[in-house]
């Protein structure tokens, strides 16, 4: 008799659960009309957050944001196609991969998306050419508004401004001081630019050599640190 109590209490424990977990998800909307009628992941004051699986007419699998795709994740179209990359706000933006399904076979384009817009192929990533007396390096593109490279140097944790017989070139651009920093402005891209002086080392003991020519072929606003 009191096995049937307490299995009959463990069933009743489970059937009570079990609807609250159900009501939970489908109190977490999505903002997608597509993919609204089911959601499994999970939530944060109603809205899909975090990883999650959306179902509706289409299905999408990945991350979300306030109730909408935002971060790597794949959308599956009701018919065959799909895309697998970054999200913002509901919509393809950022580096992703876009399969057209055809009964002959399927189309891959590869690219950077903004606002569900396909802007290109991805452009190739900074590349080095020469470094001499660099210890370490960091390419950073900060914006769009200009096509310029700005230069920083620092040592021992602070600028390094302690160059000596300082000489730049560069195959596109007129030549851009910006307080300590310096390099080109109005560039037409792909660019290539060398950078060349004298500095101290670390100990300060003995001056060193430094050459560092990169080449950069995404248009933009970029910022080069280098590190002595």
């Amino acid at each position: 008799m009191l096995n049937k109590i307490f299995r009959s209490g463990i069933i009743l424990m489970f059937v009570a659960f079990t609807p609250f977990t159900n009501q939970a998800q489908n109190k977490c909307k999505v903002l997608v009309k597509e993919i609204s009628a089911q959601y499994h992941g999970k939530c944060k004051k109603g809205l899909a957050k975090g990883k999650g699986k959306a179902e509706g007419v289409d299905t999408y699998t990945g991350h979300f944001k306030a109730g909408y795709p935002e971060g790597k994740g794949t959308y599956l179209w009701a018919n065959g196609d799909s895309y697998t990359g970054e999200w913002e706000q509901g919509k393809r933006s950022g580096e992703g991969v876009l399969t057209l399904h055809f009964s002959d076979g399927d189309s891959i384009v590869k690219g950077l998306w903004k606002d569900d817009k396909y802007l290109g192929p991805v452009p190739p990533k900074p590349e080095v050419i020469h470094s001499t007396g660099v210890d370490r390096y960091t390419f950073l593109k900060t914006g769009n508004l200009r096509n310029r490279v700005l230069i920083d140097v620092y040592q021992n944790g602070s600028r390094n401004k302690a160059l000596f017989d300082l000489m730049i070139s560069s195959t596109s651009g007129s030549k851009a001081f910006v307080g300590n920093s310096f390099g080109y402005e109005f560039i037409d891209f792909p660019v290539r630019i060398k950078v060349m002086y004298y500095t101290y080392n670390k100990l300060h003991s003995q001056q060193i050599y430094v050459k560092f020519e990169f080449v950069i072929s995404e248009p933009g606003d970029w910022r080069l640190t280098l590190y002595n």
